[in-house]
Order: C-alpha cells, then sequence, then structure tokens
C-alpha cells in the first residue's frame, strides 16, 4: 500500500498541494513559535539596567510567549481544518479510482492504509519544506515582536533540537489526524455506489458531520443566549468562544447551509442565462461550494469577532474612564509646575496624579500559595481629598481617607494581586527604604494601564516629585470659560491640555493600539490559510470540471461564457460564506452589545467595518483569480477530445 500511495502521490500532487502547503506552513510557525518562546525563557536581563526597565522586559517577554501560544494552538487548529476538509474534498473527488481499487480486491482496511500513506507522504512533504520555512520564520517572528514593542532591539535566538522534534511531530500528526475521518468515510462506502455515485457515495452530510455541525451550532446558541445576561468579562469570553465554535459549526454544516443561502441568491443570478447556470452549479456542485466557503466562513467570523469583541472592549474601557473621572480637563506636565497649574484663576479643585520611579516590594497570595514580589510600574502620588472630589471611588476594602504618612493604597491594576489590606509593603523612595501600612484597595477597572499603587504626594520628596511626568484632573468653578483655563495652562508650563473625553479617548486608542498588534499578527495567520484553502478548493474542482465544461461548450457557450459563469458561480459561494461568517460574528458581538446597554446605557459595540470591506475585497480578488485561471486551464483541450476520452 505503500507503494501504491506513493504512486498516486506522485502522480496526483496537485491534489495534495493545498494540504501540503498548510502543513508546511503550520510547522512554520509552530516551529519559530517555539523557538522564540524559548529564547523568551532564556534570555538573560541585562545588567545595569533599572529595577522599572526589568520589570517592563519580563512583561514584554510574557506577552510575547502569550501571543506566541496563542499562535501555535490557531495556527494547529487551522491546518488540521485545512487538512481534513482538502483531504474530504480529494477523496471524493477520487471516489471511482477508490472503487474500483476495492472491485479488484482491496478491502476495507487497504484502502484505510493507503489514504494513510498518502497522508504520512503528505505530512512528512509539508514538515520537510515547513522546516526550511522556519529558520527565516524565527527571524521574521523575532523582528515582528520587536516592533510591536514585546521583545526589545537585538532580542537574541537560540536554537533547540527539541523544538525540531516537536515541529515534525506535530506537521506528520496534524495530517494524519485530518485524513483519518475522511479515510474511514471512503472505506464504508460501497464500490458500485461510488462508482454511480448513489447511496453513502451520493451523501456529503454524513451522521458525524451531522453530529459535529448541530452539536457546535446548539452550543453557540446556548452561549449566545448566555451572554445576553452576562457581565462584561463574561460576554467578552463568550465572544471568543461563540467565533470559534460558530464557525467550527457552520464549517460542518456548509454542505446543507451554503445550498440554502444559494436560493437567496438565485433571485440575483436568474437575471441572466450564465447567472441560471451558475446558480444551476451551485445547487448541485454541493462539495465544490462547501469546501470554498468554509475557509471563508472560519476567516470571517474568526477576525471580525476577535477584533470586534476587543475593540468593544477598548470603548467600554473609555467610557469607564469618562464616568470615573469628575472633571473638566486632564492637564499633562512635569511635577515642577504643578503649584503654578494648582493656582490659575477659575481652578476649583487640581487633583495630581504624579508617576513616581521607586519601588514596591509586596507579598502575594494566593490558595496555598505566597511569595512576595518587587513592582516598580504605575506607582502614582496622589493628594487623596483632591482625588476624592475628582474620581468616582469604587473602593473595594479600606479607605482612601486613611492614605497619609507611611501608607499606600492598591490600585485598579492590583486589585486582583492577592495583597491583603493591612499588611506591610516595603517601598524604595528616593534611595531610602520605607515600611508602609497598606489602607486602601481600589476594584479592578478594564483597562490595561492601570495604576498598580497609590502613596501620598507628603510622602516623596518635592526634588523627586519636580522632575516626575504628572496628570493633574481640574474641576473648573461655575462660571469660568474653559478656554482661557486652557490658554492660562500652557502659560503655566502644561505640556497638554485636554478635555476628559479626549483623555479618555487617547488612553482607548493606546489600548486600541496594543490589541491591534496582538490582532495583526493572529489575523495575518489566519488570512494566509484561507487563502491557501479557498485556493486550493478552487482549483482542485476546475481541475476535475473538464468534462463538464466541455459539455457546456458543445452546447453552444463559447470560452469566455464558460469562464465567466465559473467566475459567477464562484463569487456567489464567496458571497455566500462571508455572510454566513458574518452572521457568527455578529452572534459573538450580540453579548458586548447587551453588556454595554447594562453599563453604559447606550451600545458601545466597535464593528470593524474597514477590515470587513478589506477582507471582502481580498476574498472577491483572490477567489475571482483562482477561478479565471483554472476555468481557462481547465478549457484549453478541445471540448470533442474530452468528451470521447474513456476513462
Amino acid at each position: 500500500m505503500l507503494i501504491l500511495a506513493l504512486n498516486t502521490f506522485r502522480e496526483r500532487w496537485r491534489l495534495f498541494a493545498g494540504a501540503i502547503t498548510a502543513v508546511a506552513l503550520g510547522v512554520a510557525l509552530v516551529q519559530s513559535s517555539l523557538l522564540v518562546m524559548v529564547a523568551t525563557d532564556r534570555a538573560p536581563i541585562p545588567a545595569g539596567v533599572t529595577g522599572r526597565a526589568r520589570e517592563e522586559l519580563r512583561e514584554g517577554y510574557a506577552g510575547a510567549a502569550t501571543l506566541l501560544g496563542m499562535t501555535v494552538m490557531l495556527s494547529a487548529f487551522l491546518t488540521v481544518f485545512i487538512v481534513s476538509s482538502t483531504f474530504a474534498f480529494t477523496v471524493a473527488q477520487r471516489r471511482r479510482d477508490l472503487a474500483l481499487l476495492r472491485l479488484v480486491g482491496g478491502g476495507r482496511g487497504q484502502l484505510v492504509l493507503l489514504l494513510l500513506g498518502e497522508a504520512l507522504l503528505l505530512g512528512l512533504t509539508g514538515t520537510a519544506a515547513g522546516v526550511l520555512v522556519g529558520l527565516p520564520a524565527t527571524w521574521l517572528q523575532a523582528r515582528l515582536l520587536i516592533a510591536l514593542g514585546f521583545l526589545p532591539g537585538g532580542f537574541p535566538l537560540v536554537w533547540d533540537g527539541g523544538v525540531l522534534i516537536a515541529s515534525g511531530c506535530v506537521g506528520i500528526t496534524v495530517a494524519l489526524v485530518g485524513v483519518l475521518a475522511a479515510a474511514r468515510r471512503a472505506a464504508k462506502v460501497r464500490p458500485l455506489d461510488a462508482l454511480r455515485d448513489t447511496g453513502g457515495a451520493a451523501r456529503v452530510m454524513t451522521p458525524m458531520r451531522w453530529l459535529a455541525g448541530l452539536s457546535c451550532l446548539a452550543f453557540t446558541i446556548w452561549m449566545v443566549s448566555l451572554a445576553q445576561s452576562a457581565d462584561l468579562l463574561g460576554a467578552m469570553l463568550m465572544g471568543l468562544g461563540i467565533s470559534i465554535m460558530g464557525a467550527v459549526s457552520l464549517s460542518a454544516l456548509s454542505p446543507l447551509v451554503v445550498p440554502l443561502a444559494g436560493r437567496a441568491v438565485g433571485a440575483v443570478l436568474r437575471t441572466s442565462t450564465l447567472g441560471e447556470l451558475a446558480q444551476a452549479n451551485l445547487r448541485d456542485g454541493v462539495r465544490r461550494s462547501a469546501s470554498t466557503a468554509a475557509p471563508l466562513i472560519v476567516l470571517v467570523a474568526l477576525l471580525l469577532g476577535l477584533t470586534g469583541t476587543l475593540g468593544s472592549l477598548a470603548l467600554m474601557s473609555g467610557e469607564e474612564q469618562r464616568h470615573l473621572v469628575r472633571g473638566d480637563l486632564v492637564v499633562t506636565s512635569t511635577g515642577a509646575d504643578l503649584d503654578r497649574i494648582a493656582s490659575v484663576p477659575g481652578v476649583a479643585v487640581a487633583s495630581p496624579q504624579i508617576s513616581l520611579s521607586m519601588s514596591v516590594t509586596a507579598r502575594h497570595h494566593e490558595v496555598n500559595r505566597a511569595w512576595r514580589q518587587t513592582h516598580y510600574s504605575g506607582i502614582v502620588a496622589i493628594d487623596a481629598p483632591a482625588y476624592a472630589r475628582t474620581h468616582d471611588l469604587h473602593v473595594r476594602a479600606g479607605s482612601l481617607a486613611r492614605l497619609r504618612g507611611r501608607t499606600i493604597a492598591l490600585g485598579p491594576g492590583m486589585a486582583e494581586s492577592g495583597i491583603r489590606v493591612g499588611s506591610t509593603v516595603t517601598a524604595v523612595i528616593d534611595g531610602h527604604k520605607t515600611r508602609l501600612k497598606v489602607v486602601a484597595a481600589l476594584r479592578a477597572t478594564l483597562e490595561n494601564y492601570s495604576e498598580t499603587f497609590l502613596v501620598p504626594r507628603d510622602l516623596v520628596p518635592a526634588s523627586a516629585i519636580a522632575t516626575a511626568k504628572a496628570e493633574t484632573v481640574i474641576r473648573l468653578a461655575p462660571g469660568t470659560s474653559r478656554s482661557a483655563v486652557r490658554t492660562a495652562m500652557r502659560a503655566a508650563g502644561a505640556d497638554k491640555v485636554q478635555t476628559v473625553p479626549q483623555w479618555a479617548d487617547a488612553r482607548t486608542a493606546a489600548q486600541q493600539r496594543g490589541n491591534m498588534g496582538i490582532l495583526a499578527v493572529l489575523m495575518g495567520m489566519a488570512g494566509g490559510y484561507a487563502v491557501v484553502a479557498v485556493i486550493n478548493a478552487v482549483m482542485i474542482a476546475g481541475t476535475e470540471r473538464r468534462t463538464e465544461f466541455a459539455a457546456a461548450r458543445v452546447t453552444g457557450l463559447t470560452r469566455p461564457q464558460v469562464i465567466r459563469a465559473a467566475l459567477i458561480e464562484s463569487w456567489a459561494v464567496t458571497a455566500i460564506g462571508l455572510v454566513l461568517g458574518c452572521t457568527v460574528a455578529a452572534g459573538a458581538l450580540a453579548g458586548m452589545l447587551a453588556a454595554s446597554l447594562r453599563a453604559a446605557g447606550r451600545p458601545l459595540v466597535d464593528v470593524p467595518w474597514t477590515l470587513l470591506g478589506l477582507i471582502t475585497l481580498a476574498a472577491f480578488a483572490v477567489t475571482g483569480a483562482a477561478s479565471i485561471w483554472t476555468t481557462f486551464s481547465a478549457t484549453k483541450p478541445r471540448p470533442v477530445a474530452l468528451l470521447a476520452a474513456r476513462e
């Protein structure tokens, strides 16, 4: 069987090209991601750096490892998806060849071994290519993470032989797992049914496909309904789950859903003869249409769902900041200008938040575990009374009224840290160690860049405050001209004067930039997989439709008309895939909509229209180009010669 598999693989390599590319891409991504993860784990902290820089390096390494872990999981999922769909389509196209093998004495087990042998060859070929591509991919991935700010410039890469073994195992395992379902199904079909395309051979929706599709669909609907009453965090997590499970369910049910959707498209297609032909082919070529639409469903559902969910979270974070800060202006300056800013005529309350270069060592507690950790970032000095007048406080424990003298409060960034109110921490302020008592803890907020610790302003030496960066929330006296105060603030040394909505929008934009950096990696990867899957499905289908195209030509259609009919059909399937993917994404964002209505009283949903437009244009361009090229190639021979050929 292995020799037969090798001969088949060599003769029909074009059928496996898409799956080989998917495996190679998956192996390259897994290998490069694991190598960079190993490098982040082994990367030394440079000698002589400040504690804050050391903490930022560690946080960057952790963020890079998290992103790379997501990349590995998503690439494995997409590789299995593409290989399984490609093999299912390929086996369906070869059903007569496989039936002849059964008729000449081949058993079911031998047929399964043949297909597994082909998958093994596919896996080995894709793995070998992926290992080679993974070498430059590691360098490119490291450069990308440096550009996104996760890794420092000059980040050293390392080589690990275990990663090579792991990536090779992933490639071969993914290929074998992807073909297993198609091989078992092909073995169950009776040879005569396969030759006549009747019975089990003609059935596209198998019992396992029904089970997988309906169970995932039911789970998706349950999550959509549950997200309507969930809190914001729950709605976000369910939105991510809906994007994945909904994409899987509609992909599994695509042989049923795509033809149903094609009936709606038929109202447009029936306006011309070529459109009617395209609609008939869409209705008849269920496997072909489903194989093209499935990767588009997954792509649109994942990208729009993930982008919209994270974007909506950023919008609600900005809305939360607008409600938390009760002021008219936010002034950015240095600490040396604080007194002049506070003395500007028309200022009723000035509440400075001074970013400090200091450290806090605290004891963290979890279940059956406790440890000490030193923090450097997000530590600010405040005037507690003024802070209380300009902020809508949500204190989890203790009271900010006690924040004076040798005390400290836990900011929103430390809400889930396990540091206990009433405990003592060690702070290093201007080179001097000081023990501070934790007197309050604020509740967590949605913002990524929340303050970690709040200390009294009078605890910090004036020399340290003078050189620090500060943001001052200003409340104006009644009847004061805002424009006059802004002019006076700039004259007093302010670097930037913003209204509270402008300040909140700027912080939201900063959070969005961080989110888009992560999404750029995942979107690029998912888009690459979708392109491979769509082109592969269109090319396999077009190659096997030469006789069909020849029959259309001898009945009176010209070659350009056949190409246009195939293009219309391909674009119709593309439109259906995009609409179904948008349906899943809408379900993912429905929970965020309900959560925003409960939290803010108005809809705060970030629908990524620009991304949707780009995906739509790219999808039509890719499927159109693949369809034209494949149909042009398939119609090169004379139609009479194709119709007269005997298999």
